[in-house]
C-alpha cells in the first residue's frame, strides 16, 4: 500500500478509537509505576533518599529508547513497532512482580526501565494518529487518543492498590503483575489498527532538513522547549508529591495513590476539548494556558500541605501539562514536512523524556535535601522563561503572516 492509496478520512475513526483504547491500557501501566513506585522502592531500599530511583528507571529507560523506537516504528511499520513495545510491557511486569517479590531493588529499578522502553512505543501514538488522519483533524485527534488517559488515570492507581497483597502477602507485587496483562491487551487492541504507512523517501526524493537544521527553526525548536518544559515540570513535581505526602508530611498511602489518581485523570480529560480549545484560540496561546497552570500548581503548593492542598494543585498540574504537550504536539506536527517526520520525531522524543528523566532524577533528590518547598520555588523561574518564549515565537509566527 502506497501513499496516495491510503484513506485518512475513512479509517480515522477506527484508528482515533484503537489508539485511544490502547493509550488508556498502555497509561495504566504507567500510572501503576507513578502511584506505587516510589512506595514500592522505599520498602526495598535501605536508603530512603533512592525511593525514587526505581521510577526514574523507567523515564531514563523511556527516553534512552525515545530515538531507537522512532527508528524501529520507520523500519517495520508503525502497527508492528507498537506491537514490540506492548510485548515490552508483558516482560516487565512479570520482572517487576519478581522482584518486588524477591525484595531485590536492583532488580525493580530494571524491571521499570523495561517499562519505560515499552512507553516510549506507547508515546509515538500521539504522531501515528496525526499522520493518520487529514491535515485539518490533527489537533483534535490528538487529543481524543490521549483522552484514553483518563481510563488510565482512573484505574491504573485503583488497579495498584486493589492488587498490592495478591502474590502471596508480598505488598505491591501483584500491583506490577498487573501491568503484564495490560500489555497482554494492548497486543490484541494494536493488532486491529490500520494506520498510515510510513513514507519512505524514494531515489530523487527530497530528503527534508537535518536534525540541526530543524532544530534552529523557531517554528520547530520552540514547541519541542515547550513540549520539554511541560513534561518534565509535571515529572518534577509529580513524582515528588507522594512521597512528600506519606513521608513528610505523614498523610496515608491511600491517600497518596487518591491524589496521583485525580493528578492522571487530570492530565488526559481536558483532552474532550483540547483540540477544539487549539483550533479556536490556536497551539501558542494553548499551550501558555497550560505553562500558567502549572505555575498556579506551584503557588498552592507553597500554600500548604493538607491533602486539599496536594489534590488541588496536582490537578492543576494535570491539566497544564495537558495542554502544553498537547498544543506543543500540534505546533511540533505542523512546521515540519512529511518526509522529515522521522527526523523531527527522532529529535523531539529524546529530548523530551530526556528532560523528564533529569527532573525525576532530581526530584527525589532535592526532596530529601532541600524539601518540599524548594521544589516548588524551582518551578516559577522556568515557567516565567518558557512564557516569554512562547509569547515571542507566537509574535514571530504572526508578524511573518502578515508579510
Amino acid at each position: 500500500m502506497t501513499e496516495p492509496e491510503f484513506n485518512k478520512e475513512k479509517n480515522a475513526g477506527r484508528n482515533i478509537g484503537l489508539l485511544a483504547l490502547t493509550q488508556a491500557v498502555g497509561g495504566s501501566s504507567q500510572a501503576i509505576v507513578m502511584a506505587v513506585g516510589a512506595l514500592t522502592a522505599a520498602n526495598l531500599a535501605t536508603d530512603k533518599s533512592l525511593a525514587t530511583l526505581p521510577t526514574t528507571a523507567m523515564i531514563i529507560g523511556l527516553a534512552l529508547m525515545a530515538g531507537p523506537a522512532t527508528k524501529i516504528i520507520y523500519s517495520i511499520g508503525r502497527r508492528n513497532g507498537f506491537l514490540v513495545g506492548a510485548g515490552l510491557g508483558v516482560i516487565a511486569g512479570l520482572a517487576a512482580a519478581a522482584a518486588v517479590t524477591l525484595s531485590s531493588f536492583i532488580l525493580f529499578a530494571l524491571a521499570l526501565s523495561i517499562v519505560g522502553m515499552g512507553a516510549s512505543f506507547t508515546q509515538q501514538y500521539r504522531f501515528a494518529i496525526a499522520d493518520s488522519v487529514p491535515d485539518g483533524m490533527k489537533a483534535r485527534a490528538i487529543s481524543l487518543v490521549l483522552l484514553g488517559g483518563v481510563a488510565a488515570g482512573f484505574f491504573g492507581p485503583r488497579l495498584s492498590y486493589i492488587s498490592k497483597d495478591w502474590l502471596g502477602g508480598v505488598e505491591f507485587a501483584g500491583s506490577f503483575l498487573i501491568i503484564s496483562f495490560l500489555s497482554i491487551a494492548a497486543i490484541v487492541l494494536l493488532s486491529q489498527t490500520k494506520l498510515a504507512p510510513i513514507v519512505k523517501p524514494k531515489v530523487g526524493d527530497a530528503k527534508g532538513r537535518s536534525a540541526m537544521a530543524l532544530i534552529k527553526v523557531p517554528e520547530i525548536g520552540i514547541p519541542i522547549l515547550t513540549g520539554m518544559i511541560s513534561y518534565a515540570l509535571m515529572t518534577f513535581v509529580m513524582v515528588a508529591a507522594p512521597l512528600a505526602m506519606v513521608h513528610v508530611c505523614g498523610h496515608s498511602a491511600e491517600q497518596a495513590t487518591t491524589t496521583i489518581q485525580w493528578h492522571i485523570i487530570a492530565m488526559f480529560a481536558p483532552s474532550l476539548v483540547t483540540g477544539n480549545i487549539i483550533n479556536r484560540i490556536g497551539a501558542h496561546a494553548t499551550v501558555g494556558i497550560g505553562l500558567v497552570l502549572i505555575l498556579i500548581c506551584a503557588l498552592i503548593n507553597l500554600n500548604g500541605v493538607s491533602v486539599t492542598h496536594f489534590d488541588a494543585a496536582l490537578i492543576m498540574l494535570g491539566v497544564g501539562w495537558n495542554f502544553g504537550f498537547i498544543g506543543s504536539t500540534t505546533l511540533l506536527s505542523q512546521a515540519y514536512r512529511p518526509e522529515e517526520a522521522s527526523t523531527a520525531q527522532g529529535l523531539n522524543e529524546p529530548l523530551v523524556f530526556g528532560s523528564m528523566a533529569v527532573a525525576s532524577i532530581s526530584s527525589g533528590v532535592l526532596l530529601n535535601t532541600l524539601g518540599w518547598q524548594s521544589i516548588n520555588v524551582m518551578v516559577l523561574p522556568i515557567v516565567t522563561a518558557a512564557l516569554a518564549l512562547l509569547a515571542w515565537g507566537d509574535y514571530r509566527q504572526r508578524k511573518l503572516r502578515t508579510q
